[in-house]
């Protein structure tokens, strides 16, 4: 049996406390706790403590230092439960410790993976330009089930992404790009899979963009491409076989024949 002989502030974090112990022959350090142990146990000068009890107050005070490092984790934002536990992983709580501390954190509210991926998804729609798939695989990779994940994703709806989406088409589009209007819009329709964007919304955005075809900034970009694919073959070829090369060269880079055909007669000799 021993008896606590001081209790002492540490000095870093003063809401942690030594406890000094006497068996009767000499005073030594004991263990410290958290001020929630110190008074949930109501520890004091003079008290005795068993074996047996010093045990269970350093298991309760190690417990408890490791739902803290959850509570500080999910200080900052919503976590999901996978988040959580490798988060607890990561800092070397032991198994047994993570588990109850799931079980607080779920049983307190803390912790909910439906209202994780509501709060997610609205976050990713008003701060990012991904899609509704993307945002859904990003739940997935933080281990929300995926019933919850397709379902916060419906929060996403079509006028949302319509509305998204296009904006960041045009944007591409009007960025000074020298390529014909054609290629420009299937990297764009390529470009917003690639975000997320559900096959629909992709297919009435790009139609919508193929009002805004500018024909002077085609011919500028035909031009701009014809004049670096002549240089590249009138080294090497002539008359048709280099009609015939230059012709098939714009038409893969999604510029039409008629417009070809006035760029070749204009530039080449018959």
């Amino acid at each position: 049996m021993s008896k606590i002989s001081r209790i002492t502030t540490q000095k870093k974090h003063k809401d942690r406390y030594n406890i000094f112990l006497d068996d009767g022959k000499a005073e030594k350090y004991g263990f410290s706790v958290d001020e929630a142990i110190l008074i949930e146990y109501r520890l004091r000068k003079n008290m005795e403590l068993d074996d047996e009890t010093i045990k269970a107050l350093i298991h309760k005070d190690t417990l408890h230092k490791s739902y803290t490092l959850a509570i500080n984790f999910l200080s900052y934002r919503m976590r999901s439960k996978k988040e959580i536990y490798d988060h607890l992983v990561k800092k070397e709580v032991d198994d047994e410790h993570i588990s109850k501390i799931m079980e607080k954190l779920i049983a307190e509210g803390l912790v909910n993976d439906r209202q994780f991926a509501d709060a997610f998804v609205r976050t990713r729609m008003q701060t990012s330009s991904k899609g509704p798939m993307l945002i859904k695989q990003e739940l997935m990779q933080k281990g929300v089930d995926e019933p919850i994940a397709g379902e916060a994703a419906d929060l996403y709806t079509y006028d949302v992404q319509y509305e998204k989406a296009k904006k960041l088409a045009e944007k591409k589009l009007h960025s000074g790009n020298r390529k014909s209007f054609r290629q420009q819009i299937q990297q764009l329709q390529g470009t917003l899979m690639q975000k997320g964007f559900s096959g629909d919304v992709v297919q009435a955005v790009t139609a919508e963009l193929q009002e805004q075809k500018d024909d002077a900034a085609e011919w500028e970009a035909l031009v701009k491409q014809g004049e670096k694919l002549l240089f590249k073959h009138q080294q090497k070829l002539s008359g048709f076989q280099l009609r015939n090369k230059m012709k098939e060269a714009l038409y893969r880079k999604g510029f039409t024949i008629d417009l070809i055909n006035t760029f070749l007669n204009e530039n080449l000799e018959e």
